[in-house]
């Protein structure tokens, strides 16, 4: 209906990304300092941290995968996946102020992991960290090249690495502090986009209301009872490994201003994600679709084009501008990482902002092959998250888990992988199909498949289990060698508080702080 021509497509698409790219270098020039080029901590109030986290958990994914679940599992899965999808944002309201306290100089939830685990468990972390975030740029990637092509039938292969020139250009220049502003325009074009295609589909999309009641979209079903309990894990552990989130944690100037704007964004992320997933049955009951169809993920974009060409040039504009603004701070992200956790800062940013650039030559590659299984990519990163994160937060409280080493929680995250490869290689009879698993190559939503969620049942409890074993199994071996060798068994000693150590050490020789008499 409202198809545009192809020049006039191929105008819009590279004059958003000049203007992007315009904008992300003045906001670098005119606010980058060598100071917040890797992190800004102690610096945003409430209201920009609100924007912030919502535009962290928006990408252009989000208009894919939530219309997919739609169209599978109608409104009872919908709203599973929406809920589950705000409680993590919540939760750094929660956690950031303990690990912030911990860790006051960190920036990155590794920083955390090595003072408390060591530099060996930190590095493990920042890999499955890395990989996480290398899939969610995949994906990103892939849901915009899926919109640009759905929306004018271009080829969106250039459209992508432009998109990669342009946000690699800016954030080299202005880093963290460039994509934190950046977040703040892509947080109120959301609000802005959702507007503008409520009214479009409300004035343009005719329903068939006599198709609502077969569909059985609006009732409760087997697969959404199951999906509380896999989101509710798979999502809820991944959002702790994406850095941009733990990034804007470290930079809120209070814990209050923390606790409000995960709040207020957690409730505005769940809201945005319910609308944008709505379109996977309005496509069925429009006639477009039907349920479980192949095509769901791409609902709200075939709604899309059966509206006047001025709304899907706004809307190409936005989606453009979404995915830019995300792809950044992945990138930004990324770079943080590498730069901290690998080379504690001490190599020159620009060696870093290479290694990116030749990393996002296998990121374009994969999203140009994988654009068809977007949900899958993240629900792979999901899995991984699930059985690293739960062993990690246990050495939280060290009330309870002091006794936790680094080895215990390598062991257990890694041990998880494993039990779930055996647990589908004997669910499925083959070695094959466990490897599969692993990749949850079987999709999720088939409600007669119980592989998907046996996985996600042995993630987190399964890696768990078998840190506690490592932890029975490392304190025996010590206490019989120290029978043996008759020396002091102190395995399970809790460690001395630093603030006790501090207070004994200027009682014997004098606050440090006093000045020098010489």
């Amino acid at each position: 209906m409202g198809q545009l021509s192809s020049q006039g497509n191929n105008a819009i698409i590279y004059l958003t990304y000049a203007f992007l790219l315009a904008t992300g270098l003045f906001l670098a020039f005119k606010y980058s300092k060598s100071a917040t080029f890797l992190s800004s901590n102690g610096t945003q109030r409430a209201a920009p941290l609100v924007l912030n986290f919502v535009a962290s958990a928006m990408g252009c994914g989000v208009l894919t995968t939530y219309a997919q679940i739609a169209n599978i599992s109608g409104l009872h899965g919908l709203l599973v996946y929406t809920i589950c999808g705000a409680i993590p944002i919540a939760s750094f309201g929660f956690f950031g102020p303990i690990i912030r306290k911990k860790c006051p100089d960190g920036f990155i939830l590794s920083e955390w992991v090595r003072h408390r685990f060591g530099i060996v468990t930190a590095l493990y972390l920042s890999l499955f960290t890395c990989l996480t975030m290398f899939l969610y740029m995949v994906a990103e990637l892939s849901s915009v090249s899926l919109a640009i092509e759905t929306l004018t039938g271009l080829d969106a292969l250039g459209a992508v690495i432009v998109e990669c020139v342009v946000t690699t250009i800016y954030t080299s220049v202005g880093g963290f502090k460039v994509s934190f502003i950046t977040d703040n325009f892509q947080g109120a074009l959301v609000l802005l986009l959702i507007i503008i295609c409520a009214a479009g589909m409300g004035s343009y999309i005719d329903i068939d209301t006599s198709k609502i009641g077969p569909s059985h979209l609006l009732q409760a079903n087997k697969l959404g009872w199951e999906l509380i309990y896999v989101f509710f894990v798979a999502v809820g552990t991944n959002a702790f490994f994406l850095n941009s989130f733990w990034l804007r944690t470290f930079a809120s100037k209070s814990d209050r201003g923390l606790a409000i704007g995960t709040s207020v964004s957690a409730v505005i992320v769940m809201v945005i994600c319910t609308l944008v997933g709505v379109p996977g049955f309005l496509a069925v009951w429009s006639g477009d679709l039907t349920v479980g169809d192949e095509n769901g993920s791409m609902a709200f974009f075939i709604l899309l084009a059966k509206m006047p060409g001025w709304i899907i040039a706004f809307v190409l504009i936005f989606t453009i501008t979404i995915s830019t603004c995300t792809f950044d701070s992945l990138q930004s992200a990324f770079v943080s990482t590498i730069s901290n956790d690998i080379f504690r800062n001490r190599l020159k940013t620009i060696w870093v902002r290479a290694m990116v650039v030749i990393m996002i030559v296998p990121i374009v590659v994969l999203a140009v092959k994988v654009a068809d299984n977007i949900l899958q990519i993240y629900l792979i990163a999901d899995l991984i998250s699930s059985s690293i994160i739960p062993i990690i937060f246990l050495g939280l409280s060290d009330r309870f888990f002091w006794f936790l080493t680094g080895v215990d929680v390598m062991v257990g995250g890694l041990g998880a992988l494993v039990a779930i490869f055996i647990f589908g290689t004997v669910y499925y009879g083959t070695a094959k199909e466990g490897g599969k698993l692993l990749l949850i190559w079987n999709g999720l939503y088939d409600a007669e498949d119980w592989g998907a969620f046996g996985a996600f049942v042995i993630a987190p409890f399964g890696g768990i289990l078998i840190a506690l074993v490592c932890v029975v199994a490392r304190v025996g071996a010590i206490w019989v060698y120290c029978k043996i060798t008759k020396k002091p068994f102190t395995a399970l000693q809790r460690p001395v508080p630093v603030e006790i150590v501090e207070e004994e050490f200027d009682s014997a020789y004098g606050s440090t702080n006093a000045k020098s008499d010489d």
